[in-house]
């Protein structure tokens, strides 16, 4: 049964209590031997009639006995499910998604827009990666962060969800926030430290250059993934109106000089996402790339197993007792 395999026992010397058996049956049956009498008669024939079953029957007492004695023992010897563990990796890095939220992630090339498109792909990719630690720095004409580093994947998602346009001051600071999501993981001690940096323009504000935030990145040993969101040429742009919502055709202006030149400073990739299976594709990529191995090592918790030897014990000390008082209560010595 699975529920004796891999037994281990905690008290294995008990075991010599055992020594105690053929002492037990060498003495029943001495003291037998020695309780026996003799008895001359003429003839044996009326003895023959006499059934000899409770002759059999009378040695229930300490074959019960020596059965429990054993079972007894087996349960002081304490019978443990065996420690068992597996060794396995698995993967764990921290990562940080830089999104700008500027109103150019507005446009609608990406479906419903830039930013929502973003948004949900980003959020599957963290489902994806119930392992690493992860934390979201939003960025436009300033950049905060709007979740630390964290393995709680529910609070972060929800996080997540909240973003909008006009969180701040519109703008796009690629700087800033490339500089605000390396600073997040100053502190870790990850043997591999990641930013995804998704814009969909060129920096035209904020105090610190990209080209800088990525030699920050460098020398703290942050590799950074940039990607480039929108279609080539012209997308549509949603402008409120007094008759509604109109679209305009903006130019795409994204810097992938400057992206490019981030990723190969920090030994990451540039990618640009035209539409949402390419941005899909994208994480997918960066799924693929980042697996660190970590080796773990499983334990399992060691089981008390001597309950059924202890309850096998009783019931045959039990039995003997009720069978010594009952049905054969004066009819065996």
């Amino acid at each position: 049964m699975s529920y004796f395999r891999g037994i281990e026992f905690a008290n294995p010397a008990f075991f010599w209590l055992l020594l105690l058996v053929p002492v037990m049956v060498a003495w029943y049956i001495w003291r037998n031997q020695k309780l026996q009498g003799n008895l001359n008669v003429s003839s044996v024939a009326s003895f023959l009639t006499v059934k000899s079953s409770y002759a059999t029957l009378r040695h229930y007492s300490i074959v019960l006995k020596l059965l429990a004695l054993v079972f007894l023992v087996v349960a002081l010897a304490r019978p443990q499910s065996a420690l068992s563990w597996q060794d396995s990796t698995t993967e764990g890095i921290d990562i940080i998604i830089a999104t700008d939220i500027s109103g150019s992630m507005l446009s609608e090339d990406l479906k419903p827009n830039r930013l929502e498109a973003g948004k949900n792909i980003a959020i599957d990719f963290i489902k994806d990666r119930p392992d690493d630690r992860i934390g979201l720095v939003v960025f436009s004409g300033e950049s905060f962060t709007q979740c630390p580093l964290t393995i709680d994947h529910d609070v972060l998602i929800n996080l997540f969800k909240d973003i909008k346009n006009g969180m701040i001051e519109d703008g796009t600071a690629i700087g800033m926030g490339l500089a605000t999501a390396v600073s997040r993981l100053k502190d870790s001690e990850a043997k591999s430290k990641v930013v995804i940096l998704l814009t969909d323009g060129s920096n035209t504000t904020g105090s610190i250059p990209p080209l800088t935030a990525a030699e920050i990145a460098k020398q703290m040993r942050v590799r950074v993934y940039t990607v480039g969101v929108g279609t080539k040429g012209t997308a549509p742009y949603p402008v409120p109106t007094p008759f509604g919502i109109q679209y305009q055709q903006v130019p795409v202006t994204i810097d992938e000089a400057t992206l490019s030149k981030i990723a190969s400073i920090t030994g990451g990739k540039y990618f640009r996402a035209t539409n949402n299976n390419k941005l899909k594709a994208i994480y997918q990529q960066i799924d693929n790339l980042e697996k660190a191995k970590i080796a773990v090592t499983q334990y399992h918790k060691k089981t008390e197993r001597f309950f059924p030897f202890a309850l096998i014990a009783f019931v045959l000390l039990l039995l003997d007792f009720v069978l010594k008082n009952s049905l054969f209560k004066g009819a065996l010595t």
